[in-house]
């Protein structure tokens, strides 16, 4: 049989191999590209304020912090809704420690979760439900637990993650950045923990997807000179 023959057959059964795939590459490229970066990660969604910090001799002496923590490994001075706070970092975890009092300011109860969540949040939805979850949803699987989660009734589904230790905004979600997700799932073919660029399965697909475009080259070239002869 003539190599043009063996062309068209090679490209035809590896299309129908990596075909869907390829479909899928080519639709997620396409999200990815077109959606700002900024958008999908929520910076609309919420605004953390960075307030001025008071001057240090109204404060507890950093060296009395010291002094309480002998296995502190890090601090940082802080506000925290409107207030002066010591971040103290140790080796038992992270305390909250007010920085005017001295005393323990930690960890995030329900009613200073609530008031973070309404102070960040930019949108004019209400709050919806606000839980302290011991287990992370997959939307937020790689953050540490226990989080705050508060969802408010907007379009999006709009979901801010809050850590109970420092405060702090763990995450933003929202409907755009869950199709996103989706399609970075299917775009990087780890269906489980949609982390691991370097997984076989992509490397395989990816040396499929590569034999189909070296078999439309070869294909390519009989159509060319077939059109020259006629």
């Amino acid at each position: 049989m003539k190599p043009a023959f063996w062309a068209r057959r090679a490209h035809k059964w590896i299309a129908l191999v990596i075909g869907v795939q390829a479909l899928l590459w080519s639709i997620g490229g396409l999200y990815m590209t077109a959606m700002s970066i900024d958008f999908i990660h929520g910076d609309h969604l919420n605004h953390v304020a960075a307030e001025p910090l008071p001057k240090q001799g109204d404060l507890v002496d950093p060296a009395v912090i010291a002094a309480r923590y002998p296995a502190m490994n890090g601090f940082r001075l802080k506000r925290l809704l409107g207030e002066p706070i010591y971040e103290v970092h140790h080796a038992g975890g992270v305390d909250l420690v007010d920085a005017v009092t001295g005393r323990l300011s930690g960890p995030i109860d329900e009613e200073k979760a609530r008031q973070l969540a309404l102070s960040a949040y930019q949108g004019d939805a209400p709050l919806e439900s606000l839980q302290l979850l011991d287990k992370a949803p997959q939307e937020v699987g790689t953050r540490p637990v226990p989080m705050w989660q508060a969802r408010f009734g907007d379009s999006g589904n709009t979901a801010l993650y809050f850590s109970p230790q420092t405060g702090n905004l763990l995450a933003t979600r929202h409907t755009y950045w869950r199709v996103f997700d989706f399609l970075w799932m299917l775009h990087i073919m780890d269906y489980e923990q949609r982390s691991d660029v370097n997984n076989t399965l992509l490397r395989v697909a990816a040396s499929v997807a590569l034999l189909f475009m070296l078999s439309g080259v070869w294909l390519l070239f009989y159509s060319f000179r077939r059109r020259s002869a006629a």
